[in-house]
């Protein structure tokens, strides 16, 4: 697992040992950065479900202005932070469940969301960052699930802007618009 381009571009990153935390395919990673490409400059984004940190590691790298990690593991919450020294980077770390720190109603312009796959996640993360409004006007979220995972539809100004198939795992992006 390597940050594929920018500032960082090549660094290797660690991943933990086994599956407990199953990092982005590169493939997979080098198409959602292509799609966000024009969309990274200056943002500030949000990696809720951090893992090995390569998200906002990768959007750092390729111009986001500020990163914020979340993960409720403490293995996780090292791990990121030891990949952010790898690459030169520093961001906030934080060791908290997603639901909890998005009840702050801190406001992003890029939300990745890459829960646990069978963890039952997505609907109560996706609805909350609706109901708080976490997403500032024009924002992105990301979603990475299994390709059979059925992702609930958000209420307004929120909407599904497009999904897009890898194998078996899945790509969903939502946006905020203008009320």
């Amino acid at each position: 697992m390597r940050v594929i381009s920018g500032t960082a571009g090549g660094r290797q990153l660690k991943s933990l040992p086994g599956d407990a935390v199953r990092p982005t395919a590169d493939h997979v990673k080098e198409a959602l950065f292509n799609i966000l490409q024009f969309d990274l400059e200056g943002r500030r984004v949000l990696d809720l479900f951090g893992g090995t940190g390569q998200l906002g590691i990768e959007a750092l790298s390729r111009g986001a202005r500020e990163a914020v990690f979340t993960d409720q593991s403490k293995n996780s919450v090292s791990l990121i932070r030891e990949n952010l020294k790898r690459c030169g980077m520093k961001a906030p770390v934080l060791q908290t469940d997603a639901l909890s720190y998005l009840n702050r109603g801190e406001k992003f312009d890029i939300i990745f969301i890459d829960p646990p796959y069978d963890a039952g996640l997505y609907a109560p993360v996706l609805e909350r960052i609706n109901a708080v409004d976490n997403l500032n006007e024009g924002g992105i979220i990301i979603c990475e699930s299994r390709a059979k995972e059925v992702l609930p539809d958000l209420l307004s100004p929120y909407r599904l802007l497009r999904r897009r198939h890898y194998g078996s795992m899945a790509l969903t992006f939502y946006t905020r618009s203008s009320e």
